[in-house]
C-alpha cells in the first residue's frame, strides 16, 4: 500500500471504530431499528444536497444499475439494523470484535469470486490476523446469544455488499454511487420499521445525536470506506478492517469505562501484527 492508501485506511480506522459506539449512544434515546433508518436518512439528505450543488446526480445511473442499488440497500439495510440491535446485548468493544468476522466472509468472496491472489507474507498475516479475531472474540457461553448472531448475520450481509460492491460498483461515478447507495438503504430500513410498527418522532436531543452520527458514521465514514475499497484488493480490505476493534474499545473505555480483557488485548495485538504483515511492504535492500 502507498502512503496515501495508508493515510486513508488510518482515517478510515477511526471513523469505523465508531460505528458500534454511536449505536450505543443512541439506544438511551430512541429504539435502536428506527435510529438506523433516521441516520441513513439524514446521510442520504446530505449526500443529495451536495450532489445537487454540484450539479452531479444523474438518475440515468440509478436506472442503469437499479438491480445493484436495490441488492445493496437490501444487504446494508439489514445489515445496519441487526447492529443497532445488538448493541443491546452486547457493549460495543465486544459488537466490533465479533463483527470483525466479516474478514472471514471477505476473504472468502475475494479469494473465490473475484479470484484475487495473496502473497506468502499476506496470507501469514491474515491467519495471524483471524487468530487475533477468534481470540477476543470467543467467549464461553455467549456465542449463541442473540446479539451474537444478529452480529453473524450482519457481518455476512456486509461482506457480501462489500464484494457486490467492488465487482459491479467501482466503474460507478463516486457520488452517484454514493447517493443511491444510501437512499436504497434508507428505503430498506424504513420498510423493516414500518412492518415491525416503530416508527416513532425523535426527540430534540436524539436528532442533535441523529445528525452527529448520520455526518460522522455514515457520509464520513462510508467515503473513506468505498474510497479505499476501490483503491485496495478485497481480501487485503477486510484484513485491514480488523484493525477497527481495537480502536473501538479504546473507545469504549474512555466513554463507557468498559476496560479491555486479557484476553482481548493478546488477540487485539496478534490482529494488528497481522494487519502489519498484510500492509506493510518489506524493505527494499
Amino acid at each position: 500500500m502507498t502512503s496515501s492508501d495508508l493515510a486513508l485506511a488510518a482515517a478510515l480506522l477511526i471513523t469505523d471504530s465508531l460505528h458500534f459506539v454511536f449505536a450505543r449512544m443512541l439506544l438511551p434515546h430512541i429504539s435502536p431499528g428506527v435510529s438506523a433508518m433516521y441516520v441513513l436518512a439524514i446521510a442520504t439528505v446530505e449526500v443529495g444536497a451536495f450532489g445537487l450543488l454540484r450539479r452531479k446526480l444523474r438518475l440515468g445511473t440509478f436506472a442503469r444499475h437499479m438491480w445493484l442499488f436495490l441488492a445493496l440497500g437490501l444487504l446494508v439495510g439489514s445489515s445496519t439494523n441487526m447492529n443497532y440491535e445488538a448493541v443491546a446485548f452486547i457493549d460495543p468493544g465486544t459488537a466490533s470484535l465479533l463483527g470483525k468476522t466479516s474478514i472471514l466472509f471477505g476473504l472468502v468472496f475475494g479469494l473465490l469470486w473475484l479470484r484475487e491472489k495473496l502473497t506468502l507474507r499476506q496470507v501469514v498475516g491474515s491467519l495471524i490476523a483471524m487468530v487475533g479475531v477468534i481470540v477476543v472474540t470467543f467467549q464461553p457461553g455467549d456465542y449463541l446469544r442473540l446479539g451474537s448472531l444478529l452480529l453473524l448475520a450482519s457481518t455476512l450481509a456486509y461482506a457480501l455488499h462489500a464484494a457486490l460492491a467492488k465487482r459491479y460498483g467501482s466503474q460507478i461515478e463516486f457520488l452517484d454511487f454514493f447517493f443511491f447507495r444510501l437512499l436504497c438503504t434508507t428505503g430498506a430500513l424504513f420498510l423493516i420499521s414500518l412492518v415491525r410498527g416503530a416508527l416513532v418522532w425523535p426527540s430534540g436531543t436524539a436528532w442533535l445525536l441523529l445528525i452527529l452520527v448520520g455526518t460522522v458514521d455514515v457520509v464520513v465514514s462510508r467515503t473513506l470506506y468505498y474510497m479505499v475499497l476501490r483503491r485496495s484488493k478485497l481480501s487485503v480490505f477486510n484484513i485491514v478492517l480488523t484493525v477497527s476493534p481495537v480502536v473501538t474499545i479504546a473507545w469504549s473505555l474512555l466513554l463507557f469505562g468498559t476496560v479491555p480483557t486479557a484476553q482481548q488485548i493478546i488477540g487485539g495485538a496478534a490482529v494488528i501484527l497481522g494487519v502489519l504483515l498484510v500492509t506493510l511492504r518489506p524493505n527494499a535492500s
